[in-house]
């Protein structure tokens, strides 16, 4: 019953629920527990289904007494059925009997016909056998006179007998699979001896018209294969006689290692084979614009077939990946060969015949280029190993100061890394069908080469001797070393762009997706390189403050020089100063000229944390004379005290404005020292502080 025949008396409004609930569908007890719960307490759900079930009773009550009459006339109605029912049975059985009767009397009408037609067939099948048994009897002694010996030998038109014996071949095996008779297994001998000295004569017909170059007698004599439907013995038999003896002298250990050229001069004279021995065939089976025969093809079934067993069974350690630069001239020259060989396939049908072949994908198969890859791996990474694993020294260095504005490498660190990535992608090394492995080695090794940078940077550089020329800067072997590395990487980041276009040229075929995530990997690698600077400046610049910091120590001496001494006022600065930044001097002298832009960055970077450091011993010395003057002061007013006597003026300059004068004379020659370096002292941090901390100290 549908929702629209159900009438329930409609629930009060003040209960918890609605008569629509318990009509739904997916009615469910527990749901509609759970929804009202959260509205009302579960007595008041029972009081409400209380009211409601009372009010379902009531409704049930009002419907059977307005429906009473219905239901007696209902059950009265129903009087007396069992007997109709019974009087209907009887005739019902007697129509059932009639039916099955008509049914069994079809059904024997049904096998008699199927019966008589089936013995129709086999009649019509016997005159069919019988009708083909009278062509093959005179099949058979047409041919046996066509092919008679003296007849086949005398005929000077001998195309035409094969043509004719073809066509009679077709007819005896067409009206022999069409008799079913077992009479036929008597002739079946003679058949196939007719057919075997048949093809006898055809073979050796066709091989003495391929001998003398005959086009129009080798069209005819392919037409007759594919009457025949013998096309796989046309290739077969030219494989055999035509072909594999001549491959066979060419295929064998004494050419592959007499021979000059090794593999590429046998597959130049397998191409001359080709070329040569097979081209009228060729044309005239390949070529479709022109006049040929469709359905052979032997270049694989013919040529390439015996080619590729031959290799197999004679020189196959070609195929071996243990000498690589042997391994890969040989690889090369095949795939040449094979560049050629389907360069011949005229049609796009042949070229996918050949490229599908079997023996022709397990032959490529066969060139084990993995290992082949290893081994390269191996050796490239080995001689990168060799040289990044040595202890940073001098003899790491290999050129000049001059060489850092050349395009040459000024470390062999750096000049191993990329000689080793160009013989990655050079042509007795590279294969195409590894792209994807040497792209990746490219990589690889240039994210050693940040490794190593970032090792040698922590590494401990051995002791320099540098007592007698402590102020000269070619001693300082690691700060001409740091900067030959910085100027090799900015190098190696500037030519890393011409590893993409190597990498471009050996692309085959440009393929814009994956150009795009080449370039995106290499430029990632670029990146990975630049954060390098940073930590090489900084080492840079440690290693000139190195040798300026120490001299600074003197500052704190400046106040012993004038206490109690009674020095003239100072004119001339402290040797501090000059000792202080004469390494800087010369360091700017020696590579001023070579790399300008790189020096006056490093100076400033150097001299802002020197003045940092100046600055603070400065600080720290004025706020000593300070704190002395004060004492001094607080001394003698102490002492004018207990005397009872006046404080007299002290003539002259004193000692502590002697020191602030000496550390003012000592601040400017440095800033007139930096200047005298061509370097802004508006660019050196800390300078101001310094200048306004001496001047203010003057003013007091």
């Amino acid at each position: 019953m549908s929702k629209e025949n159900i009438n329930l008396p409609k629930a009060p409004s003040d209960l918890c629920f609605s008569e629509v609930d318990f009509i739904q569908e997916n009615f469910n007890v527990d749901t509609f527990l759970q929804e009202h719960r959260k509205s009302t307490k579960l007595e008041t759900m029972r009081d409400d289904l209380g009211i409601y079930l009372k009010l379902l009773r009531s409704a049930m009550i009002d419907l059977i007494n307005r429906d009473y009459t219905d239901f007696v006339n209902l059950s009265s109605n129903m009087i007396g059925l069992d007997k109709a029912i019974s009087d209907l049975q009887t005739p019902l059985g007697q129509l059932r009997e009639e039916v099955m009767q008509v049914q069994q009397i079809l059904d024997d009408e049904v096998t008699a016909i199927t019966h008589n037609m089936n013995e129709n067939k086999k009649t019509r099948e016997y005159k069919r056998s019988v009708f083909s048994l009278q062509h093959i009897y005179k099949s058979l002694n047409k041919l046996s006179t066509i092919l008679s010996l003296n007849t086949f030998l005398e005929c000077p038109a001998k195309i035409d007998i094969l043509e004719q014996a073809a066509a009679e071949f077709n007819q005896l095996g067409f009206h022999m699979s069409r008799c079913k008779l077992n009479i036929i297994n008597e002739n079946q001998k003679e058949a196939e001896e007719l057919e075997q000295s048949y093809m006898t004569y055809l073979n050796e017909f066709f091989l003495a018209s391929i001998q003398e170059k005959n086009s129009f007698l080798l069209i005819r004599c392919l037409g007759i294969y594919v009457t025949l439907d013998k096309i796989s013995d046309a290739e077969d038999l030219v494989r055999k006689e035509i072909v594999g003896p001549l491959i066979h002298n060419v295929i064998n250990t004494e050419n592959l290692k007499t021979d000059l050229l090794g593999l590429q001069n046998i597959y130049n004279r397998l191409l001359n084979i080709l070329n040569v021995e097979l081209k009228q065939l060729l044309d005239i089976t390949l070529y479709p614009n022109r006049l040929s025969v469709k359905g052979f093809n032997f270049l694989v079934n013919s040529f390439w077939i015996d080619v590729e067993e031959k290799i197999e069974q004679y020189i196959k350690y070609i195929f071996a990946p243990g000498d690589p630069i042997l391994f890969h001239s040989r690889y090369v020259a095949t795939l040449e060969f094979l560049e050629k060989l389907e360069a011949e396939c005229i049609t796009a049908e042949s070229l996918i015949t050949l490229q599908k072949n079997l023996q022709y994908k397990n032959f490529l198969k066969k060139w084990n280029l993995p290992v082949y890859f290893q081994i390269k791996f191996q050796e490239i990474a080995s001689g990168i190993e060799t040289v990044l694993t040595e202890s940073i020294s001098p003899a790491s260095v290999k050129g000049t100061l001059e060489s850092l504005t050349q395009d040459d490498f000024s470390l062999y660190a750096t000049c191993i890394i990329w000689e080793n990535l160009q013989t990655i992608w050079d042509n007795n090394v590279y294969l195409h069908q590894l792209f994807h492995r040497f792209w990746k080695f490219s990589l690889q090794i240039c994210a050693r080469y940040r490794i190593w940078i970032q090792t040698v940077l922590k590494e401990v550089w051995p002791i320099e001797n540098e007592i007698s020329n402590l102020n000269k800067v070619e001693h300082s072997t690691k700060l001409n070393f740091l900067i030959c590395l910085y100027k090799d990487v900015e190098k190696f980041v500037n030519i890393l762009p011409f590893l993409f276009e190597i990498a471009r040229s050996k692309f085959k075929q440009e393929n814009p997706r994956i150009l795009t995530l080449l370039k995106d990997s290499l430029d990632e690698t670029i990146k990975n390189l630049k954060t390098i600077w940073p930590q090489i400046t900084k080492e840079i610049v440690d290693e000139l403050l190195k040798q300026c910091v120490t001299h600074l120590k003197q500052v704190s001496d400046i106040p012993r020089l004038f206490r109690r001494t009674k020095r003239d006022v100072p004119t001339k600065p402290c040797s501090y100063v000059k000792n202080t930044l004469v390494f800087l001097l010369n360091f700017h002298a020696d590579y001023k000229k070579i790399i300008p832009d790189n020096v006056n960055y490093w100076l400033e970077l150097a001299l802002s944390e020197l003045t940092e450091h100046y600055l603070a011993s400065v600080t720290d010395v004025l706020t000593s004379v300070q704190k002395t003057e004060e004492s001094l002061r607080r001394l003698k007013k102490i002492r004018d005290k207990s005397t009872g006597s006046l404080t007299s003026e002290v003539q002259g300059i004193s000692d502590d404005e002697k020191i602030r004068i000496q550390l003012q004379v000592d601040v400017q020659a440095y800033a007139n020292m930096i200047t005298e370096m061509q370097i802004s002292i508006s660019n050196v941090l800390y300078m101001k502080e310094l200048l306004h901390a001496v001047e203010t100290a003057i003013k007091r």
